[in-house]
């Protein structure tokens, strides 16, 4: 939708949700900054280069490359100019307990293929059918409730054709008990249902609407950027600029500012005399909404769910650069699952400590891209999910023997681990970052606090502020941050069609 109406918006954030927003704006003949607190775009989506590596620090399952795509075309450029994205195939490898591997393939015939090897030609037969569900359960999601601004739990009602068709597949449903319904093997449940602990819910919790996740990663695929994760971000970010968008690094907001009937006037760079007053009739904000609103709004108080919701569990990552190359058997993305699948869940969300036998993520970004470690060494890229700082565990004084016995974990797996680099980040660093209750992951996505019942983009107690990013809609995960650009975009077009 155009206006006539030329607006000053001011993004605070170079992350993906920003960039998208500033993608989809550029398109309109607004005058559109972004004010970046670091020197490099990305976010969350970072990158720490050191002795040769390049080891991304952010998100690290690229789905729906689509929507990426999208943003590009929104800024006038073509995706392909900025950066060069890959299929991961195959996209997991999926190491159990019992010592069995399942290779998590791309394209439906040969995973069928890896199915009946693995388990049974009946099991095979049933991930047909189970892909199918999937994709109806995705379409009828991403254009009635997801690529769309939410504003009352009525808008839930009103693509009646959707939600009537979501209800019949079995949407509200728990989802560990609808992936059952189709497999057997629990191996091939913990597959298709462990994308739950993306959304913050153990599969048990879930609803099967987030099998939607599933879809999007198991069904769609898994990709990867040459130059690593954060070369979307930074691919993006030439596309804005080129676009006629002016980013400025290295400028931390100290608050957001309003004129004194509530509306915005703008963003306050720095503090003290050096600091400077940009001015704005818009401000789309990227970081973390209930950070946002305590740091940089101060007196209008978030919204009751972002200060008495339920977070998603965090996660303890390390990152290093080691000397050594991984054994032969291992895939990009490794998954190696830890004893007591649900019992895992339960100490990690209900209990508030360490799962007992934890289920790791291992990826090796340097195996499909060697300009990401020098010669004979690779770039590690581990993650245990753990408890965010609402749990038990003291960081400060657990943080230097959990991380010792993740390391030793890794190198017990066959992986190199003669460090030359490396950076650990737990629940209070991500809260230091300016992450809610320490976790990179924001609100869990109950139903309740998804769709309408999420904070909202807008407030309407301060006209001209719009949110993007994981915390409002229409949720987490980079596929979703993006849309939540998209959707920000849209909402300060009706702002200026006032």
């Amino acid at each position: 939708m155009g206006t006539s109406k030329k607006l000053k918006v001011v993004v605070i954030g170079a992350g993906l949700g920003g960039l998208s927003a500033a993608a989809h704006l550029s398109k309109r003949d607004h005058d559109i900054t972004i004010v970046e607190r670091e020197a490099i775009p990305g976010g969350r989506a970072g990158m720490v280069r050191s002795n040769g590596f390049s080891l991304d620090n952010g998100p690290t399952v690229l789905t729906m490359p689509d929507l990426l795509e999208e943003a590009f075309v929104a800024a006038g450029a073509n995706m392909s100019d900025h950066v060069t994205i890959k299929p991961v195939d195959p996209m997991y490898r999926a190491c159990y307990a019992d010592g069995s591997t399942l290779m998590v393939k791309h394209g439906r015939e040969a995973m069928t293929e890896e199915i009946a090897r693995f388990a049974n030609q009946k099991e095979a037969d049933a991930f047909g059918r189970f892909s199918d569900w999937l994709e109806g359960l995705y379409k009828a999601e991403m254009r009635s409730y997801i690529d769309t601004n939410l504003d009352s739990p009525l808008d839930l009602i009103k693509p009646w054709r959707d939600g009537l068709a979501i209800l019949r597949m079995g949407g509200f449903g728990k989802l560990d008990k609808k992936v059952a319904s189709f497999f057997d093997d629990q191996r091939l449940q913990q597959i298709f249902s462990f994308q739950s602990m993306y959304a913050g819910l153990a599969p048990y919790e879930a609803l099967a609407i987030y099998a939607v996740i599933t879809y999007m990663d198991s069904v769609k695929g898994v990709f990867v950027p040459e130059g690593g994760m954060h070369q979307m971000a930074a691919g993006l970010a030439e596309a804005v600029e080129k676009a006629g968008v002016d980013i400025r690094y290295s400028s931390p907001v100290s608050h957001i500012v309003r004129h004194s009937n509530g509306k915005i006037k703008g963003v306050r760079i720095g503090t003290g005399e050096g600091s400077e007053l940009i001015e704005a009739d818009v401000v789309v904000c990227n970081p973390d909404l209930p950070v946002a609103y305590r740091e940089l709004l101060g007196d209008v108080e978030a919204p009751k769910k972002a200060r008495n919701g339920k977070y998603s569990p965090s996660c303890l990552l390390w990152i290093a650069g080691v000397k050594g190359l991984p054994p032969a058997e291992a895939a990009h993305h490794n998954i190696h699952f830890g004893q007591d699948w649900d019992g895992s869940f339960k100490a990690l969300i209900e209990d508030g400590v360490r799962m007992p036998d934890p289920s790791i993520l291992v990826t090796l970004h340097s195996l499909d891209d060697a300009t990401l470690a020098p010669d004979g060494c690779t770039s590690l890229y581990v993650l245990e999910p753990t408890p965010n700082l609402s749990g038990v565990i003291d960081w400060s004084k657990e943080r230097e023997t959990i991380t010792q016995s993740l390391r030793d974990k890794v190198a017990s797996l066959g992986y190199p681990t003669d460090v030359v680099v490396e950076e650990v980040y737990d629940p209070q660093d991500w809260e230091r970052m300016g992450m809610e209750q320490g976790t990179p992951f924001a609100l869990a996505h109950t139903f309740f606090q998804t769709g309408p019942f999420r904070p909202n983009n807008v407030d309407k107690r301060v006209p001209g502020l719009v949110f993007t990013g994981s915390s409002t809609l229409p949720g987490v995960g980079v596929p979703m941050v993006l849309v939540s650009g998209k959707l920000a975009a849209e909402r300060v077009d009706q702002f200026a069609a006032r």
